[in-house]
């Protein structure tokens, strides 16, 4: 399939803008796939990878637009090309007399001389100047940015704690300060329960169960989803957890990641421990053919066989992201954390999984989830493999059992939006899943909150209906099951989302960790394991 690349010089974007670009042109008739990316040389590679760079792309530079098309025809390209162009004139702002739009860092303070927090979101290799120039500024830094170097991430976060400053990122996409909503955050309330998280939508799926329990959040701090490794060193989650012992409005404290290096282990553990303050930890340790939460303080991230969750003193180690939510709700409350297996009543859950796993044909066996949250998709291989043999143990999508894909990681969106903003990978994927025989629950998340889709629900079901009406032409049943991280509050409305779903014949729980345990129990009923 032939490729066009069209370059703009020295017209520079940010990495939404690139992806409601991308967005644009793949709705235009003709197109097989599009991207827009900044002509940085591991930009024109990833575009080679693609097998989306031409002649004139290789010739970009780092400031230069590459818009880049795969098209049935020249005059596709072309209507692409323009759609481009279309989008970026509709973003573009009119001068306002008296309102400033400042170019440059220094100009922005100039503009605000008050601020105290920059936000950056530029190519990787060039984040790391404009932090430190936002450093050197006295400014606390969200860096939205990723494919920023480890060794930029190492420095800027000692030049932080030098100065008694922070710096959430890389890869920062969500945090709450002081009630203001950063990146993809939720609208929950301002409250009592501090948060802290080197992931995303973890932080997400807390702060919205937090919410729907009647609890808010004094503050919510992202720090990068490297911030855990030994190489970081932990360095932003302990000043974070230093900052909430200290913070008279917060109450109880939560931290969330994935599977932090053995000696950021033992400092957060320490940590923790000396808070003065109810604390609740959900690390996913997940490894080569097995997956499971982490546990206890004094060997705080040791794999345990601790059903649900265990605490220590004023430590308690949650299996779910929604048990830490509810352990910090029981905390706050003076109450004993309970985890929780499913809100319905027993008697509706069994009706559901005979309902679905008796609809299945012969040969459907396994779940596959098709998730745009990444720790919502380590969540969910931890919970299928706690019922289940042979989950698949990472989030690529791949192996021939049960398997989730981590649709938001890089590989899979490559000068493509991000799934949380655009559904067009996931209905790819959603139609290429329910197309396997063997598949018999689709497994989904659908994710909230401001800058996410204006309607996520209603751009997945003209592909999950589809993927019902082909099953059912092939003699076959799909079940499908999802949950909604997000509030009342949000610009897209938790209780409609979740209306739309059900219209569509999707079974919708209430959190990620109950619809992965509901996938479990109707596979291992159609597959005659014992779960």
């Amino acid at each position: 399939m032939p490729v066009w690349n069209f370059v703009r010089r020295s017209v520079y974007q940010d990495s939404v803008t690139l992806m409601r670009l991308t967005h644009d042109m793949e709705a235009v008739a003709g197109v097989r796939r599009a991207a827009a990316m900044m002509g940085t040389p591991p930009n024109r590679a990833l575009l080679g990878q693609a097998g989306l760079l031409d002649a004139d792309g290789e010739t970009a530079g780092p400031v230069d637009l590459v818009i880049a098309v795969v098209a049935d025809s020249a005059a596709a390209a072309e209507a692409a090309g323009a759609a481009a162009e279309a989008a970026l004139a509709a973003l573009r702002v009119a001068p306002t007399p008296g309102v400033a739009r400042p170019r440059t860092l220094a100009g922005a303070l100039r503009a605000l001389p008050d601020a105290t927090l920059a936000l950056i979101s530029v190519p990787g290799a060039y984040a790391g100047a404009e932090a430190r120039r936002a450093l050197d500024a006295g400014l606390h830094v969200m860096l939205f940015s990723d494919n920023v170097p480890l060794e930029t991430e190492i420095e800027l976060k000692r030049v932080a704690r030098e100065r008694d400053l922070f710096v959430m990122g890389p890869d920062c996409g969500t945090a709450i300060v002081a009630g203001v909503p950063l990146g993809f955050a939720n609208a929950v309330p301002r409250g009592r329960i501090g948060l802290v998280a080197a992931s995303g939508t973890g932080l997400q799926e807390v702060s919205c169960r937090l919410a729907a329990e009647g609890e808010g959040v004094s503050h919510a701090l992202g720090v990068g989803g490297r911030d855990l490794s030994d190489a970081v060193g932990g360095t932003m989650t302990l000043a974070a957890l230093a900052a909430l012992a200290d913070d008279a409005a917060t109450e109880v404290v939560v931290v969330v990641g994935k599977t932090p290096g053995p000696a950021v282990a033992a400092r957060v553990a320490g940590a923790l421990s000396a808070l003065g303050k109810p604390a609740v930890s959900y690390f996913a340790i997940v490894v080569a053919g097995d997956a499971r939460p982490a546990w206890g303080v004094g060997g705080l991230f040791e794999k345990g066989a601790a059903p649900h969750a265990r605490s220590t003193g004023r430590v308690h180690a949650a299996a779910t992201l929604e048990d830490a939510a509810m352990a910090a709700v029981a905390l706050a409350r003076g109450e004993v954390p309970r985890a929780v297996e499913f809100s319905l009543p027993a008697a509706e859950i069994e009706r559901l999984v005979a309902a679905h796993a008796g609809a299945l044909g012969a040969g459907q066996r396994f779940v596959r989830g098709v998730y745009s949250g990444g720790t919502l998709a380590w969540e969910a291989v931890a919970r299928l493999t706690a019922r289940l043999p042979d989950v698949a143990p990472g989030v690529g999508g791949e192996g021939a059992g049960h398997r989730v894909a981590d649709l938001g990681a890089d590989v899979f969106t490559v000068g493509r939006p991000h799934p949380m903003i655009d559904g067009a990978v996931r209905r790819e994927w959603i139609e290429r899943e329910a197309a396997d025989p063997a598949t018999a629950v689709l497994l989904l998340d659908v994710v909230l909150g401001y800058g996410a889709h204006p309607d996520p629900a209603g751009d997945l079901t003209p592909a999950l209906e589809g993927a019902r009406r082909a099953a059912r032409a092939a003699g076959r049943g799909l079940a499908i099951v999802a949950s909604v991280t997000g509030t009342e509050r949000d610009p897209q409305v938790r209780s409609v989302q979740a209306a739309v779903l059900r219209r569509a014949g999707v079974v919708v729980l209430d959190s990620n960790a109950q619809a992965a345990r509901l996938a479990a129990l109707i596979a291992a009923r159609a597959g005659g394991v014992r779960s």
